[in-house]
């Protein structure tokens, strides 16, 4: 039987996110159903603000950073008044099935919508963080890591130039998973992430400790922090300072910002988003609603919506094992 299929992209964007309405897109024309793409998120829903989508539109898709449809944030959308107002645009323009590219945020607002509205909801994630539990990896998350490992790779070699000591913030304020593989996959010295964080004193009396040894070992040499955000209670601009003094070291911030969220997608996104799409796709029309569309282990999952924010998603073992040896190596 042939739907109406509706998608919108919410929240932060994430590069793969086009890559995804493209996969999204192809599989449900060839299949017969009519689709269209809200824009700007919930808003568009609520402002019945679309635009119609076939194959021509995207064509090329797959390697764009962002998303077509745009993205936003939606705060009137956590009101009973908003649900019954996106669920009667749903069912004024026909959409049987609706697709949401987004973080936990995007997916709350999905089950919110599922108290007002029949209609299938399919979830997908896409965020840079990489904190959405039951899937291995996020849309986006792959890409994120790409950029800063570069980014840190070039402040490394002025930080090498001058002997100096670098912080470096990076996105994730509630998750370490960004943080953590960006450090150990740029060789940094030491990584601080919400997961481990214990108190100013004991990081403080940590970062010494090794830097300490290191120019024991070494003489001066450059030092490079990889922070998440918004995790030290003082702000990167507190932490550099009290450095500056523990250490007698200049101490230099780098806030790496919405940088990370931008940028053509690395091939392991673009895969991601891609077979995400086209299995989600497939379900259009079925029994099938309520739930996110992850990969584990290599197989397409699907899990309830609630599940994946009711859980706090912890950060790998072996990452975390293999971050505490090289911090802990003399000879690192």
């Amino acid at each position: 039987m042939n739907s109406k299929v509706a998608i919108l992209t919410s929240g932060g964007d994430a590069p793969g996110m086009n890559a995804c309405i493209r996969a999204i897109v192809l599989v449900c024309e060839r299949a017969g159903h009519d689709i269209v793409g809200y824009l700007h998120g919930y808003n568009g829903l609520l402002s019945q603000e679309y635009m119609t989508l076939d194959s021509r539109q995207v064509h090329n898709l797959a390697q764009r950073g962002g998303t077509i449809l745009h993205s936003a944030r939606c705060k009137p959308f956590k009101t009973d008044e908003s649900g019954k107002l996106a669920a009667a645009n749903l069912t004024a323009l026909g959409i049987d099935t609706l697709f949401v590219i987004g973080g936990d945020g995007s997916f709350r607002g999905a089950a919110h919508l599922g108290k007002f509205w029949q209609g299938q909801i399919i979830g997908l994630p896409g965020t840079i963080d990489n904190d959405i539990n039951g899937t291995d990896a996020t849309i986006g998350y792959f890409t994120a890591i790409e950029t800063a490992v570069q980014s840190v790779d070039k402040v490394r070699d002025t930080a090498d130039a001058f002997e100096r000591v670098f912080l470096v913030e990076v996105m994730g304020r509630h998750a370490g998973f960004l943080g953590l593989n960006g450090a150990i996959a740029s060789a940094s010295d030491y990584v601080i992430l919400p997961e481990l964080f214990e108190s100013e004193e004991k990081t403080l009396k940590d970062i010494l400790t090794q830097l300490n040894e290191r120019r024991e070992q070494r003489g001066n040499v450059s030092y490079i922090i990889v922070l998440a955000e918004n995790l030290w209670p003082g702000g990167i601009a507190d932490l550099a300072s009290r450095l500056e003094s523990l250490t007698e070291t200049e101490v230099r911030p780098v806030i790496l910002g919405h940088v990370q969220r931008g940028g053509s997608p690395v091939s392991q996104d673009r895969l991601l988003a891609l077979k995400l799409g086209a299995y989600a796709a497939t379900l259009t029309g079925s029994a099938v609603t309520g739930v996110m569309i992850g990969e584990q282990h290599g197989k397409p999952v699907q899990v309830p919506l609630e599940d994946t924010w009711k859980q706090r998603k912890p950060l790998d073992d072996l990452s975390v094992d293999t971050m505490t040896l090289l911090m802990n190596n003399r000879y690192a």
